[in-house]
């Protein structure tokens, strides 16, 4: 008998086929997508790592990778930290959707941040005092808090701990000054061994003597709190400790700050803190992806006091530049006056000097491109920071004073303390970013850089090779004179801190300044 078996397959097996091949298809899909994914996210984390754009309410921060001496990262324009924060406009709709694609987009908002930068200058130039100081107090005064020698006098105890490669102590030695430059020391009177983060010690000694000074706090427009929060910065860095301990000073400085009854009738408006390091270091936040610094500046009740530092964060309308600390601190206005006739007089044997070293590990650092042009060419002297000893005086002194100009270009963050070294020798800075100086010092620059200094983009020098030295020699030599002159003569006295026991009469100091003009914003501030 014979059995017919059909060709034709039952519908259960074309369904079981059907799911076979479906998931054939389905893993296979699967496998592509997660290796497009994978691959996406490979080029994300490549992008992430050298330049980034977060959207938090109403602020983009613009990251880029790169490292500092003290740090691991580096900002190119506003800190140190690697956050660019620029303000977003609440009104063009910019928000989540802003991508950094859209460079027309991205350019526009750095624009309005510009603008929001210079809308701040305006104000603090608006503060600026015409007092002398022959002028009496007139109801001006100013009251200095006696914090508890935790926050000050304890913490210059633990100096030796601080920075393992200094003998740091000695610089805070002569309230802040340093030791005192005596031996074959030829350039005169006042003169030490100043580091640059001097500046808490420096204001305190010379804020405790100040003519203006009262011990009654109803009769105070100022409240000065003498914290010393750059070594409260530094005594941890080179530690393993939580951001609790780290934070610990600045979370008992407000809590006994509120306890206080001038700081409860204005909310800490018409407080002070000279704060001797940048404004990142006390900006570490929960989500810094650095371990570095402190929170003490973005505590809630930390945004009301006006902050002095050497270095502000541009964003910050209370955040107030002051001239980093230099080697000279007159004691009278003859030693200015000599110094000033001293080198308006120098014989300026080199055209172009660079006292620094290579950022290597800095990926937009220019240094290494001026420093190959400038090894290269008779012209130009390079003093290697990395082997000379750039932090003495007279290494970077007797450099200056012979040269023309001095390249500037930004460091371990955009501020540099040679920018005022190089003024008050009578040498025409070179600025290549212009969060270097121009966004910085309302009070102590005028708001015509080129007035004093020569400004050079960074990016010419990286993206179009631009030869700085032949840049230069553009500027005639009637040009460089009159800067020169506008440096010495009327700049220079107010860069310098004077001594302690100073008596001025014809010029105002650094600090002369910048306690007249906090004197006038908190008379304002009181009517």
């Amino acid at each position: 008998m014979a059995v017919s078996i059909s060709r034709r397959r039952s519908k259960p097996y074309r369904k079981q086929e059907a799911k076979q091949s479906y998931f054939h298809f389905s893993a296979i899909y699967n496998f592509l997508s997660r290796i497009s994914v994978a691959l996406f996210l490979l080029i994300l984390i490549y992008l992430w790592c050298s330049f980034s754009t977060i959207i938090t309410g109403n602020i983009v921060h613009v990251c880029f990778s790169s490292s500092r001496k003290l740090h691991s990262l580096y900002c190119l324009s506003a800190g140190t930290h690697p956050s660019f924060e620029i303000p977003t406009s609440t009104n063009n709709h910019i928000g989540s959707n802003l991508v950094t694609s859209n460079n027309g987009r991205y350019d526009e908002e750095v624009a309005n941040a510009v603008k929001v930068v210079e809308e701040h200058l305006q104000v603090h130039r608006s503060w600026r005092s015409n007092r002398t100081n022959a002028e009496s107090c007139s109801g001006e005064g100013i009251y200095v808090y006696d914090l508890p020698s935790k926050f000050n006098k304890d913490l210059v105890g633990q100096c030796s701990k601080m920075i393992p490669w200094q003998d740091f102590c000695s610089y805070l030695s002569n309230d802040g000054f340093g030791k005192a430059i005596i031996a074959n020391n030829k350039f005169g009177k006042g003169w030490y061994q100043t580091h640059q983060y001097s500046l808490e010690l420096i204001f305190h000694s010379r804020i405790l003597k100040h003519p203006c000074r009262v011990y009654n706090e109803n009769e105070a427009k100022i409240f000065y709190v003498p914290f010393y929060g750059g070594l409260d910065v530094l005594r941890w860095h080179f530690k393993n400790v939580s951001n609790d301990v780290k934070d610990g000073l600045s979370l008992e400085l407000v809590n006994w700050l509120q306890r206080q009854r001038p700081w409860k009738r204005n909310e800490g408006k018409d407080h002070v803190l000279v704060l001797g390091k940048i404004s990142w270091d006390f900006r570490r936040t929960n989500n810094s992806e650095s371990p570095w610094g402190t929170s003490l500046l973005e505590l809630e009740k930390m945004q009301n006091p006006i902050k002095i530092l050497i270095e502000r964060q541009p964003w910050h309308a209370n955040d107030i530049g002051v001239p980093h600390p230099t080697y000279f601190h007159p004691s009278s206005d003859n030693d200015i006056i000599s110094w000033q006739l001293k080198i308006i007089r120098s014989n300026r044997k080199s055209f172009v000097s660079f006292a620094g070293a290579a950022r290597s590990d800095a990926e937009d650092s220019i240094r290494r491109i001026l420093i190959d042009q400038c090894s290269s060419n008779g012209r130009c002297k390079f003093l290697n920071c990395s082997s000379a000893k750039c932090n003495e005086a007279e290494s970077i002194i007797d450099v200056f004073v012979e040269s023309e100009f001095c390249l500037q270009p930004p460091g371990d963050s955009p501020t540099r303390k040679s920018v005022f070294d190089s003024l008050i020798s009578g040498c025409i800075p070179v600025l290549f970013d212009p969060f270097t100086a121009y966004y910085q010092y309302p009070w102590h620059l005028p708001e015509d850089h080129d007035k004093y200094s020569v400004f050079i983009d960074k990016k010419e020098v990286k993206e179009k090779n631009l030869n700085v030295v032949e840049r230069l020699s553009n500027v005639s030599s009637r040009e460089r004179e009159n800067m020169r002159r506008y440096i010495v003569y009327e700049l220079l006295p107010g860069l310098v801190y004077a001594d302690h026991n100073a008596l001025l009469y014809k010029f105002q100091d650094a600090f002369a300044i910048t306690i007249n003009n906090l004197l006038l914003r908190g008379t304002r501030l009181a009517t």
